[in-house]
């Protein structure tokens, strides 16, 4: 796989894994909770969980194309904020916009 392509895969990774926590009922989209609903609270450690999933997954590929290259507490705190921005839209679909129930 080249270079720009796990760049892009891991991108869309991000995306997707930054929208799962605010898109289900489910812990990380496959177990099921007693409760039935998830509190912010669990959703935003989810979050985190997911967030170093998503840079396991750079990791990974960043190790397969050569050296990895050593990261400072700025890395983390963009990449941790991208990361958040990119939640947003699950985020605006949770808890702003008002849903009609049935």
């Amino acid at each position: 796989m080249s270079q720009s392509a796990s760049v892009w895969l891991v991108l869309v990774a991000a995306l997707v894994a930054a929208n799962l926590p605010f898109l289900n009922e489910r812990l990380f989209g496959f177990i099921q909770l007693r409760s039935g609903r998830k509190l912010l609270a669990v959703r935003l450690a989810e979050l985190v969980v997911l967030y170093f999933l998503v840079g396991a997954l750079g990791l990974l590929f960043e190790r397969r194309v050569g050296q990895i290259a050593p990261q400072g507490w700025e890395f983390y705190a963009v990449s941790a904020s991208l990361f958040l921005v990119l939640a947003f839209p699950g985020f605006t679909w949770r808890y702003l916009i008002k849903h009609h129930r049935s």
